[in-house]
């Protein structure tokens, strides 16, 4: 029986008047360990930092840290959302370089065990926002679960993290395959993190490719390769995103460049489907420049 979608608390008061598209980027990863959210992290406090006004989605529903990793302490969370006592615009709290992040809840069964049609509810609730936002990271779960499914599926690009070891390919090529075959997703950037170097990062990238062109219909896009870097740790002490803490570590300036490379995309031209981040601004867009 197909599952029925959630209307949350605000969604029939009416849409955003704002007719920019947002370009939708969900990270994630095949197994956890791999630096998904730190990559997300400073991916976002990159962005923000070089004038894209940014939006940093925790989407770890059940185990969420974002806050932690930056040192915030929310009013609200995406379970006040759901639970209705506060809009998605109310929940959001204001980071570094002027990100703006929606946290999620953390330790929270419930957050963890919503359904498809809540999933798709959480997508549509951001249609609501009456933020100017020019791109969103959503830092999703680790592994195949359906949120991140979802919210891959609801995103214009999906970057995948995967680091040298087997458990990480092994997975990163399972999740882009449900992603694939269940989701329709066509195209997939892949990130490779805490390599020993560039070269490294480039076989990493290769391993996926030869085994996703064998059997997948899906096109791989090598997005990059951000080194092991002790300064990471550092930063995660601190509290800060390294991008921010320490802007000339390795790590930093390979997060950067990725960002830049991210900034440097188009926006997204129309709706590809009904669950879509934003995407009542995705079809108003595609109408006026009609």
């Amino acid at each position: 029986m197909p599952q029925r979608e959630t209307t949350l608390p605000g969604q029939a008061e009416g849409l955003s008047l704002q007719r920019r598209p947002v370009r939708v980027v969900a990270v994630a990863s095949g197994k956890g360990g791999v630096g998904k959210t730190c990559v997300s992290v400073n991916l976002a406090v990159a962005l923000a930092g070089a004038g894209q006004r940014t939006l940093l989605f925790d989407a770890d529903l059940g185990l969420a840290n974002v806050d932690v990793l930056l040192g915030l302490q929310p009013r609200y969370t995406l379970a006040d959302v759901l639970e209705g006592r506060c809009t998605v615009d109310d929940a959001v709290i204001e980071g570094p370089r002027g990100l703006a992040v929606v946290p999620a809840a953390s330790g929270k069964r419930r957050m963890a065990e919503l359904s498809t049609g809540e999933h798709v509810g959480v997508v549509r609730a951001f249609s609501e926002m009456r933020r100017d936002v020019d791109v969103m990271i959503v830092d999703t779960a680790a592994g195949i679960c359906d949120s991140v499914l979802t919210f891959g599926q609801a995103a214009q690009d999906v970057v995948v993290v995967v680091c040298n070891e087997p458990a990480s390919i092994t997975d990163a090529y399972a999740l882009i395959k449900v992603l694939s075959r269940e989701r329709g997703v066509a195209r997939v950037q892949v990130l490779a993190n805490m390599v020993r170097g560039a070269d490294e990062g480039r076989e990493l990238f290769g391993k996926l490719v030869r085994v996703s062109e064998r059997f997948l219909d899906v096109t791989l896009s090598h997005l990059g390769s951000v080194p092991h870097d002790e300064w990471m740790r550092r930063a995660v002490q601190r509290q800060q995103a390294a991008v921010e803490a320490y802007p000339g570590c390795a790590s930093s300036r390979a997060l950067a460049d990725v960002a830049r490379r991210i900034g440097q995309w188009r926006p997204p031209q129309g709706a590809r489907g009904p669950v879509e981040f934003f995407v009542e601004r995705l079809v108003t867009s595609a109408g006026v420049s009609a």
